[in-house]
């Protein structure tokens, strides 16, 4: 495995006795900074100077790892954990995902700091994240935690969804390249492609606050206020940090009518058809005869055929300040 490795230090190391949620802070921070360069047509690459500078005059000690091959941030979250005040990770929201699972198997209260740098960004857009790369570390810089809500999924970590059926496994079937010259536009056009051979599985799903059988064709546990670049898809009120996923489930659709009937439903976020079915939960089982693939934020997360899906509330401690979270 090819990691890209660098070390730097900042340029001068002056007392920080500012008191943090993790107590007093003085001199030599120390920071994992772990970025994806292919993300987002590689556009890191043109501001990663820029950031390592914010980081440093922030008096930091900085760790730069670029990864090279999938797990790549898991495993470098995983082995600094322990070792550093901070992680910062840049690249889409797989590269997001694969850090908070590394922190969360380690059992870490370590926070990160994100900056967006995929197609998508479903994670930043819902928490109003800066889009320019500079500003949003300028913003981890600022220290401010925010206690974010995250999923366990049976013994897997998800940071934002968990998702089976149509249009939900376009993001691990689409190419990279494809991803990057097309942005989001790729996912479109990868989903309207399954609109042709709709796939549903017979399902049982169980939570506090109801029970349902039936032959679902999308399935989506969220905390996110959007998916795959669209909003609304998760209904109203979302709030990141209440303990709460929004939950949707979708029939399959029996003729064009009714299709188009969820199709409205969706666009117009309206909970209105007996076609979808909106709720939030803290947590929820489903099981199926058949195995069922799903993705979790994005990356395939197994075929499964039982399903324990928790909410982990404000177990994520994330600098953001967001005027809007």
């Amino acid at each position: 495995m090819k990691i890209c490795c660098m070390i730097l230090h900042a340029n001068k190391m002056i007392k920080n006795d500012r008191p943090t949620e993790r107590g007093f802070r003085t001199v030599g921070k120390k920071m994992l900074f772990v970025f994806n360069p292919k993300a987002g047509k590689g556009k890191i690459k043109t501001h990663l100077l820029d950031i390592i500078d914010v980081f440093s005059s922030h008096d930091y000690e900085i760790t730069v790892r670029s990864t090279q091959a999938p797990r790549d941030a898991y495993e470098k979250a995983k082995e600094y954990a322990d070792k550093v005040d901070l992680i910062v990770c840049s690249g889409g929201d797989g590269t997001l995902d694969e850090v908070v699972t590394g922190i969360m198997e380690k059992e870490s209260q370590v926070p990160i700091g994100y900056i967006p740098a995929g197609s998508t960004n479903d994670f930043a857009n819902s928490l109003f994240m800066p889009k320019n790369m500079v500003k949003a570390a300028e913003m981890i810089m600022e220290e401010e935690l925010y206690h974010c809500d995250i999923g366990r999924f049976n013994q897997q970590t998800f940071a934002y969804v968990a998702a089976f059926g149509l249009f939900t496994d376009v993001s691990y079937e689409t190419d990279q390249d494809l991803k990057n010259i097309l942005g989001h536009v790729a996912y479109v056009l990868e989903g309207v492609k399954r609109l042709f051979d709709i796939k549903s599985y017979h399902m049982k799903v169980k939570s506090e606050e109801l029970e349902i059988e039936d032959d679902f064709i999308v399935g989506m546990i969220t905390n996110s206020r959007s998916v795959g670049g669209f909003k609304n898809l998760t209904g109203k009120n979302v709030d990141m940090n209440d303990g709460l996923f929004e939950v949707t489930l979708i029939v399959r659709p029996k003729n064009p009518l009714e299709l188009q009937e969820i199709m409205t439903a969706l666009l117009m976020a309206e909970d209105n058809t007996d076609l979808v079915h909106s709720f939030k939960s803290s947590k929820l089982v489903i099981e199926s005869e058949e195995t069922v693939p799903w993705t979790l934020d994005g990356e395939f997360g197994g075929d499964q055929t039982y399903v324990e899906i928790e909410n982990r509330h404000k177990a994520l401690n994330l600098y953001l300040k967001s005027n809007k979270n």
